[in-house]
């Protein structure tokens, strides 16, 4: 499988050097050479006659000169918690073992083929999206793209694995607490999560409502940027990175190994040479926004899940239902308290941050982890693979997780938050602008 760029996917396509239905196919065989293989499980649904007919429509625009952009025709996969019509939203557990196919798209997959892509497959994610490794799923877990000895992280495994492997040069996910960034970090590959709301969450399946944020797998910060100024209702904006103040955090829980220290210190070093201001912040009140996480999440979790839960707890793999457990005596004051408390952090800590600080960005890791053994305990794996990214699904900030140079099979996540604030523009974003610059910038990517 040789990996191909969204780029050169788009290029040939509209240049009629490639047919969608040709692309399609290919993916589709690519798919099928993972059966019998430790991968086989990365993907959780298929529908390759809907797929190739997509295909076939796509290839009737193209030649009619009819030209969306570069999605037009570009096979996508798409996690196992978003509806997509006519496949069944299992989100890898036996409590849905028997779920009918979707009536209708998810919203943000009705986006997707508004923008002309071809849904391929669903994918493989750690159960109901509740979990960071990858482990746990009732088809098993998912297996690192380059060391089946390895986890994916999580939980959007299936999709950071399979743009990993070359089979699609995109995918969707989500990202509750870091379940973007953290597989993307894992694998190798880019992760981005966007401000809380811009892509629409109508038909994924709820982890929490106030944290779930859809998100965007690629192979690298420029395909991520395509994909995301192609979606519809999103205008991207070139953001020059000479000028940026950008936060290096330290302290407590931001205080990493040296191996990552190093990652940062290149990243930061790359970014003061093309001209960003970077120095040495703390992100304030961190405790705080990790404390209010796991009881929001907790609390809309088990909310969703209570009957199914109470019913037959069997089903749930075990490390689903000892998360569901927990929250069963949790008084609801408790969840008042800190959904109060996150809206009260947002407020308060993005203010210091954008005004006090001055601040357009930070920089840290993704997580303080290389990709950990498949034997390892989902509970011991939990807090390291979550803590570096949760603060900024409570702020509802985007962030972009972008490979360190050099990592090889085991990588190095960067993670760059953007900070920029305000619209310049119907449907512009540009903290997501300010992000995907400076990780551009990070991966070393040459627009000249």
């Amino acid at each position: 499988m040789d990996a191909v760029t969204l780029r050169d996917t788009t290029a040939a396509l509209a240049k009629g050097e490639l047919t969608a239905t040709e692309h399609v196919r290919q993916v589709l065989a690519d798919l099928d050479a993972l059966d019998g293989t430790p991968w086989s499980n990365l993907v959780a649904a298929r529908n390759d006659g809907a797929a190739l007919e997509s295909a076939a429509r796509a290839d009737a625009e193209l030649a009619a000169g009819n030209w969306i952009g570069p999605l037009h025709g570009v096979a996508v996969a798409v996690k196992d918690n978003i509806d997509v019509a006519g496949m069944p939203t299992r989100c890898g557990s036996k409590v849905l073992a028997d779920a009918a196919p979707a009536a209708q798209d998810a919203r943000i997959v009705e986006r997707l083929r508004e923008a002309g892509a071809v849904v391929v497959a669903k994918t493989h994610l750690h159960e109901f999206a509740y979990g960071p490794s990858g482990l746990v799923n009732a088809a098993g877990p998912a297996r690192h793209p380059h060391d089946p000895t390895r986890i994916t992280g999580g939980s959007s495994s299936g999709s950071a694995a399979l743009v990993a492997k070359g089979i699609v040069p995109l995918a969707l996910g989500t990202d509750t607490g870091c379940s973007v960034r953290t597989p993307a970090a894992l694998c190798g590959v880019v992760g981005l999560k966007p401000t809380f709301g811009a892509l629409p969450v109508d038909g994924v399946f709820p982890l929490s409502t106030t944290f779930d944020h859809v998100g965007l797998l690629a192979r690298d910060v420029l395909d991520a940027a395509l994909a995301w100024g192609a979606l519809p209702g999103i205008a991207h904006l070139r953001t020059p990175v000479s000028g940026l103040r950008v936060g290096r955090l330290r302290g407590g829980i931001w205080d990493v190994p040296a191996a990552f220290e190093s990652a940062l210190d290149d990243a930061c070093r790359t970014l003061t040479d093309l001209g960003a201001e970077v120095r040495d912040v703390p992100l304030p009140e961190t405790d705080d926004l990790l404390g209010v996480y796991p009881v929001v999440t907790g609390s809309e979790a088990y909310e969703t899940h209570q009957r199914w839960f109470e019913n037959d707890p069997d089903l749930y793999q075990p490390a689903t239902a000892a998360l569901l457990a927990a929250q069963r005596d949790r008084p609801a004051t408790d969840y008042v308290r800190a959904v109060r408390a996150a809206v009260r952090l947002r407020r308060d800590v993005l203010r210091r941050l954008r005004r006090d600080d001055g601040l357009d960005a930070l920089i840290t890791v993704t997580t303080p982890l290389r990709s950990a053994a498949l034997d390892s305990d989902p509970a011991a794996l939990r807090g390291p693979l979550l803590q570096m990214c949760i603060p900024f699904s409570v702020l509802g900030v985007p962030a972009v997780s972008v490979p360190a140079p050099g990592g090889g099979d085991l990588p190095i996540g960067v993670q760059v938050v953007g900070l920029t604030s305000g619209t310049g523009g119907h449907g512009s974003h540009p903290g997501e602008s300010t992000a995907l610059a400076l990780a551009m910038a990070v991966e070393g990517t040459d627009l000249s």
